[in-house]
């Protein structure tokens, strides 16, 4: 029996070729889109699995408000390690990691390598996450005092070699020798963090205020996140809240009175990456709402692609109809003719998954760059795979050839043989629904790819508050020491340079947070969590920044060094109304007093998702970074210039630049590919749906085929037979317009929520995209109705 419905399969798309490659193509093309986005989904929830223990390890973060002043950030105080696991047999060790986030000068002899993305560590850092060690001894490898582990390409990029436990080298400036104990495999790419240089952590002081390190505990099975913040809400009362009666003079009690809060809260390992985005994360970490939205769009396009294969099998099927009716007559049921039917459509489908996976294999690199990813075609060997797309390829086809199957078995063979074959088709509901969720998911997808570029456009155009165009910095400048003023000072002589500042911070990146008073005594109600930021007299030149009341800090001013200056938010935390002339105390443990002399124009920190920082500036005794505004004449020639004063002064220190324009579109890296992937599979569903259209206009064209040529006759002219066949759909399209509008304004909407500055939904998207889809409809009725118009009307009158 099976063999049979093969080759009648066979026959039907080798006589339907044209009907039967549409078909297939459109089912190719949504089975494709799926397995990319199924691959980008796996692959994102995949993050920090690698680790064995991963369901039992949990980041602890820092939730601070005083006084309007919020601190939400990875970093914890020097002792919480500790006491967690002392105070609480529930874990059963922990770990702290310090990311050093400027690049770092490891000299080897006489060789120098600039290394970004360093970190510190207790030895305790392998117990947790599995990291395999090459190598050494993993349970004394962090142990000693300037103890170093590195990863195989790092080794391999240091000495050639990966065998390299027990040699040394040096970091910075720093002449103590640092020994390599331990070399690790290369972090796998689902990590949400990656240290290529791990250095043993040796701060061990009791401290409960300074916030240093991001802490991981290893959980005993069973034991919850909610569990967790109950041990932390028990280290607040017995360790935290008695630090804070010393230094602010007030309890935790009394701040949670106040609408303050000084808590800690867990977040399991395995959420990091699409759930937590806070200060100071190691790495830039996914969006759960873009997983979310790719799997939707996923089910979506595969559900346009199975709507735009019935379509097309309908629209042809009343060529089949006098087969059908000889068939039923002969003695064939109902449950043959439909398992007929079923097996053409699952052998489309095969074939169309078999064609999806080459594409898949085919497109991989251009996806790889789209995404940002390295995706491996060995996915297709994975035991899994087989059974997978059987499945997906009998789902598949039962979805799109269901309807068909069963709505062709069972029409009357006698209604068939005399010609009475409209089977409702003309003013079905059903097929009304399809093209509506067509072109509304088209339009919905159209919307949201209008509104994601013209966020991308709201930021790259937004006043910052700042300019960061032709704005050039040379990083890791604080391994010169003293030298960071002399190579200033000589690149200053360059004719293509404007301005140039010593500085450890720049607007693109996100502001770490100091405890500020508004008097000596430290009191809570006095407090303010501000940023604190290191600069030179040169620093707001350079940057364009802008004096919004007072003056900037004067070289010539020895005095300046007590004094401060501090952005228009910083003033409105702090409760000034005229600042200048106040002062402001901070200090570990003597309160130092700085004079405000100047208040600063706001401007945007970090990215645009995040609201403006309040910003205390400090004259800078060190600068990791020199940034530099150049000319926009010869620009090429004026870095070789810094360059050859870097090479003087810094001998075999490498020489690394980044623009600052390109450093701030670096933020938005996600967004920028999410905008990319949203525009094709726009485009994607559009092209489906219009395929689908097509299949309906032609099932109208053939059903009504007498009536066109009698009307053609009749002198009927092209545009007559356009507004005819368009009348018929104008409305499915108004419906899928009504529901599409207000549905993608919803979505773009709570997606441009996570912007603390955005632009509003644009009229124009929203009048664009519906007029995509009419000029669609109406592109595609005037050609069928253009090959109406071109078939001789003799035939087309004997077709009935």
């Amino acid at each position: 029996m099976l063999t049979n419905h093969l080759r009648a399969a066979w026959r039907h798309f080798r006589r339907e070729k044209g009907v039967t490659a549409i078909n297939i193509f459109g089912l190719t093309l949504g089975a494709t889109a799926c397995i990319f986005i199924l691959l980008y989904v796996i692959d994102e929830l995949s993050y920090d699995r690698y680790n064995v223990k991963a369901n039992r390890i949990f980041r602890i973060a820092s939730d601070l408000h005083i006084n309007g002043g919020t601190i939400n950030a990875v970093a914890t105080p020097f002792s919480m390690s500790t006491a967690l696991v002392h105070d609480f047999p529930a874990v059963e060790n922990a770990v702290r990691i310090r990311a050093v986030r400027t690049d770092v000068a490891i000299h080897v002899g006489d060789n120098v390598f600039l290394q970004s993305g360093t970190a510190l560590a207790d030895s305790s850092l392998f117990d947790i996450f599995t990291l395999p060690m090459l190598y050494g001894d993993p349970r004394t490898a962090l142990k000693a005092p300037n103890s170093i582990v590195l990863t195989a390409t790092t080794a391999k990029r240091y000495f050639n070699t990966t065998d390299v436990v027990g040699r040394t080298l040096t970091l910075d400036q720093d002449t103590a020798l640092c020994k390599i104990t331990g070399v690790i495999s290369d972090f796998p790419a689902e990590s949400h963090f990656h240290f290529p240089l791990i250095r043993s952590m040796q701060q061990h002081r009791v401290e409960w205020i300074n916030f240093y390190s991001a802490t991981y505990i290893l959980a005993r099975p069973g034991i919850t996140e909610k569990d967790i913040d109950r041990m932390l809400t028990q280290i607040v009362v017995k360790y935290i809240d008695p630090a804070i009666k010393q230094q602010l003079h007030t309890g935790a009690a009394e701040l949670k009175r106040n609408g303050d809060r000084f808590r800690f809260y867990a977040i399991p390992l395995t959420r990091i990456h699409l759930y937590s985005n806070i200060g100071q994360e190691f790495e830039v970490n996914g969006n759960i709402q873009y997983v979310i939205l790719f799997m939707g769009v996923a089910v979506l396009i595969l559900i346009v692609a199975c709507i735009n294969f019935v379509n097309l099998s309908i629209a042809r099927s009343i060529r089949r109809m006098r087969e059908i009716g000889v068939k039923k007559l002969m003695g064939s049921g109902r449950t043959r003719l439909a398992a007929q039917f079923l097996v053409e459509s699952i052998g489309a489908a095969a074939i169309a998954m078999t064609l999806a996976l080459i594409f898949v294999v085919l497109l991989l690199p251009f996806f790889d760059q789209l995404t940002g990813k390295a995706f491996d075609a060995s996915f297709l060997l994975s035991p899994w795979t087989i059974p997978v797309f059987t499945g997906a390829t009998i789902i598949v086809g039962l979805l799109s050839g269901g309807y068909p199957a069963f709505l062709l078995s069972g029409v009357d063979p006698l209604a068939i043989l005399r010609g009475q074959t409209a089977m409702g088709l003309r003013a079905g509901a059903l097929r009304t629904g399809l093209l509506v969720f067509q072109f509304s998911t088209a339009i919905i997808l159209l919307i949201s790819t209008g509104v994601i570029y013209s966020q991308l456009y709201y930021i790259r155009h937004r006043a910052l508050g700042y300019s960061r165009e032709q704005v050039v910095t040379v990083k890791d400048t604080r391994s010169l020491g003293d030298k960071v003023w002399t190579f200033a000072n000589e690149t200053r002589r360059i004719p293509g340079v404007e301005s140039v500042t010593v500085s450890g911070f720049l607007p693109d990146q996100k502001v770490v947070f100091r405890g500020f008073f508004k008097d000596p005594s430290g009191s809570e109600t006095a407090t303010a969590l501000l940023a604190d930021w290191q600069i030179d007299a040169n620093y707001l030149p350079t940057l364009g920044m802008q004096i919004a009341t007072g003056r900037n800090f004067s070289a010539d001013m020895p005095t300046d060094s007590g004094c401060v200056l501090i952005n228009e938010t910083a003033a409105r935390v702090l409760g000034y109304v005229h600042p200048l002339g106040e002062y402001i105390y901070t200090g570990p443990n003597v309160m130092t007093p700085y004079r405000i002399i100047g208040v600063v124009k706001d401007f945007n920190t970090g990215s645009l998702r995040n609201p403006i920082d309040p910003v205390v500036f400090r004259l800078a005794r060190d600068g990791s970074a020199v940034t530099m505004r150049i000319k926009p004449q010869d620009i090429a020639g004026t870095l070789k210039s810094i360059r050859a004063i870097n090479a003087t002064i810094a001998g075999g220190q490498p020489f690394v630049y980044s623009f600052l324009d390109d450093d701030f579109s670096r933020l938005y890296t996600a967004d920028q590919r999410t905008g990319s992937l949203a525009a094709i599979f726009s485009l994607l569903a559009v092209f489906i749906a219009g395929m689908g259209m097509f299949g309906l206009v032609a099932a109208a064209s053939e059903q009504r085929t007498k009536e066109l040529g009698v009307r053609r006759v009749l002198g009927a002219r092209l545009n007559h037979l356009i507004k005819l066949l368009l009348k018929e759909y104008s409305l499915p399209i108004t419906l899928a317009i009504g529901m599409a509008l207000p549905t993608g304004a919803w979505l773009m909407h709570s997606w441009l929520r996570g912007f603390a500055y955005r632009t509003g939904l644009q009229p124009w998207i929203f009048i664009t995209a519906p007029l995509c889809a009419i000029v669609l409809a109406f592109l595609i009725v005037g050609a069928k109705a253009g090959q109406t118009t071109r078939v001789n009307l003799a035939k087309t009158l004997r077709t009935e």
